[in-house]
């Protein structure tokens, strides 16, 4: 089976102190998930190392970075390096979640660019891709995502590919008032994953991770998880509250 994964992403939330009340919540609650299921934080910069630290010891747990830059290194004041991520021993990193593409202009290119360097730096990446409102009304949303996948992904190798979790995110579903349901969900990562069989091979394409990231909650993860292709969430305002994201987890196939 492919591994299991519920992935809180924090955003720009919590102080220091909330953050690490969070994670010790957790750890108390379920301190260690089943064999073949992760559990993985992505916090924001300023507490990657504390946040590693309280996991050390937990294998079915990890920390994620938020984002990474697009280059090794340089003048770019502010931004962080794949290298620097991979040297405080964080597992994964989240890259072209729908707020980078929409709020700092991520292109495809541009997100090719962080997954080499992710890879090159042991770094998981957990890969976004997503449509809006207008591309889902618009019926072309197949053909959307999938050229996210192939400017995106398309020039890794095989043995680079099986490193990348892909998380679907409906933008459309996400703060419009409008519902996924979990047959769309089924659906959509069905096709990504039938994406990635053309390109790859089937049996590439069924040991990829792909997970959902469209408002996953404590009462509607179980329905989505359980759907074949959903391979866990990421999972944004619901990880911020321990009851909720200890849910999440207990979701997972």
């Amino acid at each position: 089976m492919r591994t299991q994964i519920a992935a809180a992403n924090w955003k720009m939330n919590l102080s220091f102190k909330e953050g690490k009340q969070l994670i010790d919540e957790i750890l108390m609650q379920e301190p260690e998930p089943a064999p073949g299921k992760k559990v993985v934080f992505a916090v924001p910069s300023l507490y990657l190392r504390t946040a590693r630290k309280k996991i050390k010891d937990k294998p079915q747990y990890d920390v994620s970075a938020q984002n990474i830059y697009h280059k090794k290194s340089g003048a770019f004041t502010g931004e962080i390096s794949a290298m620097m991520v991979a040297s405080l021993g964080v597992g994964y990193v989240v890259i072209g979640h729908s707020e980078r593409r929409e709020y700092f202009n991520e292109t495809n290119s541009i997100l090719a660019e962080k997954i080499n360097l992710a890879l090159e730096n042991n770094l998981t990446p957990i890969f976004c891709c997503g449509e809006a409102l207008q591309t889902r009304e618009a019926g072309t949303q197949n053909e959307f995502v999938a050229s996210q996948l192939s400017e995106s992904l398309f020039h890794l190798t095989t043995e680079q590919l099986l490193k990348v979790v892909i998380a679907y995110e409906p933008i459309w579903a996400i703060g419009t008032g409008k519902t996924a349901t979990s047959q769309q969900a089924q659906e959509m990562h069905k096709w990504l994953r039938d994406v990635l069989a053309k390109k790859y091979g089937q049996s590439v394409a069924d040991q990829i991770s792909i997970l959902y990231g469209g408002s996953v909650k404590g009462s509607n993860a179980q329905e989505i998880f359980s759907q074949p292709d959903v391979d866990g969430g990421l999972v944004g305002g619901a990880s911020l509250i321990a009851d909720e994201f200890l849910k999440i987890i207990r979701a997972l196939k």
